[in-house]
C-alpha cells in the first residue's frame, strides 16, 4: 500500500471517505481509471443535493432544459444552439413563461426564488456552453452524461462562478493531479479570510445601513457632495465585498476538488476602464468566449466592436431580467465600451499620435490618468443604477457636475487621479515581474536586427 497513489477530491466528506474506502487495494496502474468516476460521483451528488433541495418538479424543469438544448447541439449548429439557449432563458425571465414555471416549484422557504432563479439561469448557460463547444468538436459528440456531470457539480450550480464547458470537462477528467508546495496551506488561509469577510459584510449590512441610505432621498439631498461621492462609491465597494466574498468561498471549495475556477472580480478600486468593469467574472468569461470576442475579433474596428457590445450588452439585459433600470445601464455601459475604442482611435492619428510618442512614458501615464479618472466616475454613476435607483444616480450626477462644479468636481477627479495613478504604478511593477524586460546583448549594448 505505500506505492498507491490515490487522488481523492476534498470538498465533500461523503465523496472523500466513500472513495477511500472503495480505493484500499487498488493498484497504481488503475487509480487513474478510478479518477473517471470522480467526477460522475460529484455529479450524482450535486443532482441529490438539487433534488433534497428543490424538490422533484424543479429537478424535472432543469433536465428538461438540459435535454432541449443537448438535442440542439447534436446538429452542430451554433445560431441554432444560441437561439435555443436565449429562447430558453427568455422563459425564465419574461412573463408569463417565468410565473409559470415557478408555480411548479413546490416550498416556500425563505431562500427558493433565489436558488429557482439562480439555479435555472446558471443551468441555461451552463448547457449553452455545452452546446457551443460540441459545435466546435470535430469528431462526434459529447454525450448527455457529460453534460449533467457538467451542470450539476454542485458548487457551481445555484449562484455560480460559470466554467465554460471546455475549461471543466479537461480539469475534471484530468488524472494527472498534483498539489503544489503549501498549496493546502493557503486555501486554508483564504478560507479563514473569506470567513472574516462575511463576518465584516454582515456587520456592514446591518449597521452601516450603506444599501439603505439612498434610498432615502429626502436625506440623501441634504448631503454635501463629498459625502455623495462617498456613498457612491462605498455602494460600489459594498456590492464588490460580497461578490468578492461568495465567489470566494465557492472558488475555494472547487480548488479542494482540483478545479481552477474563475476568479473573484476586480476591486472596483482598481478599476478605471469599461473593459475590465464586471461583478460576475464567470459570465465576463462566458461572453467574452462566445459573443464578444467572437464577434469583435481584435476588438480595433469600430463598427465590428459596435456590433459585438451590442450584442453582448443585449444577452446581459436578459440574463439580468429585462426593465427599464437594466435598459438604461446596459445602454451607458455599452456607450462607455465603445466610447474608450472611439477615443483612443481619435488620438492614434497624427498629430496627437507623434505628441504622445515624442514625450516620456511616465508624463504619457499621467495624462491618460486624467482621463482615467473621469472615466472611473462615469463607471460609477453608470453602476449605482443597478444598485440603486435612477434618482440617486440622478443626484449624484447633478451633484459632482453640475451643481459642485468647480470646487468639488475638481477636488474628487484629483483624489480620483491620485488614486488612478496609484493603480497605474502597481499595474506597471507587476507587469515587470511577470515579463521582465530582455537583457541587452553584450557586443555594444545593440539588438541585433531582425
Amino acid at each position: 500500500m505505500d506505492d498507491v497513489v490515490l487522488y481523492i477530491p476534498q470538498s465533500y466528506p461523503f465523496c472523500s471517505h466513500w472513495s477511500r474506502y472503495l480505493c484500499q487495494d487498488i493498484h497504481p496502474a488503475s487509480s487513474k481509471d478510478w479518477y473517471r468516476w470522480i467526477s460522475l460521483i460529484f455529479g450524482v451528488y450535486g443532482g441529490l443535493a438539487v433534488l433534497v433541495t428543490m424538490g422533484w418538479t424543479f429537478m424535472a424543469l432543469v433536465l428538461s432544459h438540459c435535454i432541449i438544448l443537448y438535442s440542439v447541439a447534436l446538429v452542430k449548429s451554433k445560431w441554432m444552439s444560441f437561439a435555443a439557449g436565449l429562447a430558453t432563458l427568455a422563459s425564465i425571465k419574461l412573463e408569463p413563461y417565468n410565473s409559470w414555471q415557478e408555480s411548479l416549484v413546490t416550498g416556500s422557504f425563505d431562500l427558493q426564488d433565489i436558488l429557482f432563479y439562480g439555479g435555472c439561469g446558471f443551468s441555461i448557460m451552463r448547457c449553452m456552453s455545452f452546446a457551443l463547444e460540441n459545435c466546435e468538436k470535430k469528431e462526434g459528440n459529447y454525450t448527455f452524461s457529460d453534460l449533467l456531470k457538467y451542470n450539476f457539480y454542485l458548487p457551481f450550480f445555484f449562484f455560480g462562478p460559470i466554467m465554460t464547458f471546455d475549461r471543466y470537462h479537461v480539469q475534471a477528467n484530468n488524472s494527472q493531479l498534483t498539489r503544489k508546495e503549501r498549496e493546502m496551506w493557503n486555501i486554508t488561509t483564504k478560507a479563514l479570510l473569506h470567513l472574516g469577510i462575511i463576518l465584516v459584510v454582515d456587520v456592514f449590512f446591518h449597521y452601516l445601513y450603506i444599501l439603505t441610505i439612498p434610498s432615502d432621498m429626502k436625506l440623501v439631498t441634504k448631503l454635501s457632495d463629498w459625502c455623495l461621492a462617498g456613498l457612491a462609491y462605498s455602494n460600489l465597494v459594498y456590492d464588490w465585498v460580497k461578490a468578492a466574498m461568495m465567489f470566494g468561498v465557492i472558488n475555494t471549495v472547487s480548488t479542494l476538488d482540483h478545479l481552477d475556477p474563475p476568479q473573484p472580480p476586480k476591486c472596483i478600486t482598481m478599476l478605471y476602464v469599461f473593459a475590465e468593469t464586471h461583478f460576475d467574472r464567470g459570465i465576463n468569461d462566458w461572453l467574452c468566449r462566445y459573443v464578444y470576442d467572437y464577434i469583435g475579433g481584435d476588438h480595433n474596428k469600430i463598427f465590428k466592436e459596435l456590433l459585438a457590445t451590442i450584442c453582448t450588452f443585449a444577452i446581459t439585459t436578459l440574463w439580468l431580467g429585462p426593465c427599464e433600470l437594466v435598459y438604461i445601464w446596459s445602454f451607458f455601459n455599452c456607450f462607455g465600451l465603445n466610447f474608450e475604442l472611439w477615443v483612443a482611435k481619435f488620438f492614434s492619428i497624427p498629430p496627437f499620435s507623434t505628441i504622445e510618442s515624442a514625450m516620456g512614458e511616465a508624463m504619457s501615464r499621467r495624462i491618460r490618468g486624467v482621463f482615467n479618472a473621469a472615466n472611473f466616475w462615469a463607471i460609477v454613476l453608470y453602476n449605482i443604477l443597478s444598485l440603486n435607483s435612477l434618482e440617486f444616480a440622478k443626484l449624484v450626477g447633478r451633484r459632482l457636475i453640475f451643481k459642485g462644479f468647480p470646487l468639488s468636481t475638481l477636488s474628487v477627479l484629483l483624489v480620483t487621479y491620485c488614486g488612478v495613478q496609484l493603480v497605474k504604478e502597481r499595474e506597471r511593477q507587476q507587469a515587470l515581474l511577470d515579463d521582465p524586460e530582455p537583457v541587452k546583448p553584450a557586443d555594444g549594448g545593440k539588438e541585433k536586427p531582425e
